[in-house]
Parts: C-alpha cells; structure tokens; sequence
C-alpha cells in the first residue's frame, strides 16, 4: 500500500476545493487537482458538514498587528504602559494582559504576540470533556447519581479549587448532554 504524508491546504486550495464542490463536483475529481486521494478532500470538507465556513475575520474590538507592533517599540523605547495605552486608545490593563499573555516586558515580539492571539482565537475549540478525559469520567459518574451540571461544576470547583483543569461550567456539561458536542461523555 502507497504510503503519503500528510499534506496541509492552503487557504486558496481550500477555497478551490468548496467553490468546486459547490459547483457539484466528485471528490475524486477535485483530488485529482492536488493528486490526492478522494479522503483527503472528503475530510475537509466533513468538518463543517458539507457546508463552507465563513472566512475568519479578527474582532474589531482585538488587537491588530499594527497596534502590537506600537507597543513593542514603545518597551523597546522604555515607555510607561499607561504612555502605551493612551497613544493607543486602548485602557492600560488591556496593554498588561498582551504584554503578560505574550512573553512579558522583556520578551514581547508583536509578530509572535500576533500569531499566537489569532490560534487562540480560532473556534470552534476542542470541549474541554474531550480534551481532559478523567475530567469526563467524573462528570459522568456524577450524571449517574443523577447531579445536576450546576451541582457538578459547584462540587468539582470546591474538590480541586486551585487546578482550573478540574473546572467546568455547567453549560459545557450541559452542552456535551444534549447537544451532544463531538461526542464528549461517550
């Protein structure tokens, strides 16, 4: 058997890939322009269901590359947070949190700082259930005993107060029950 490794679309590529798909193409047909296999194509177009997603766009209320690279210069040129922010417009705690968030004083590099803020952002995320397997056995076991998710998520802040990974709203329980969100309590 024919052994490839794996290939990551570009973001025109997967844009061919729907505008053909949409056009009713196979995905045989469509691999056949990456000389891939039909899975390939099969499998991104299955993670949305079928149906294109919108084009990520940053919130205007973010950010932008421009306004990061201001405040790298500004710690490079030892200027205050407060000086930073109001250059910006932006409330000095917001100027913390990046600078905090992003290697500190020392280390911030806006480029760096910029990436890293856009994978954070990415949705949808991975349910917390999902990603924290034990987390999940013991909401389930709970369930079992017939709590309730705000019982759960009140019990597990008060069992485990200073490790956030053993915290969990009971909106993600109740999503994950009824909603069935990727399958997380199966």
């Amino acid at each position: 058997m024919k052994c490839r490794t794996r290939i990551y679309y570009s973001e025109s590529q997967k844009a061919l890939m729907w505008e053909r798909w949409r056009a009713g193409e196979s995905l045989q047909h469509i691999a056949e322009l990456f000389n891939r296999n039909h899975s390939s194509v099969e499998g991104i177009l299955a993670q949305t269901g079928g149906i294109q997603p919108a084009p990520r766009r940053r919130s205007r209320l973010a950010l932008t590359l421009a306004e990061r690279e201001e405040i790298s210069t500004g710690l490079a040129a030892g200027d205050s947070i407060q000086s930073i922010a109001r250059r910006l417009s932006r409330s000095p705690s917001t100027i913390c949190r990046e600078i905090k968030r992003n290697s500190g004083e020392k280390g911030y590099r806006a480029s760096h700082a910029d990436e890293l803020a856009w994978e954070r952002a990415h949705r949808p995320k991975v349910c917390k259930l999902v990603r924290h397997r034990v987390l999940a056995r013991i909401v389930a076991h709970k369930l079992q005993l017939q709590w309730s998710p705000q019982q759960i998520a009140g019990w597990l802040k008060r069992s485990w107060p200073r490790d956030e990974d053993y915290h969990v709203s009971h909106k993600t329980i109740y999503r994950s029950l009824f909603i069935q969100a990727r399958g997380a309590l199966l």
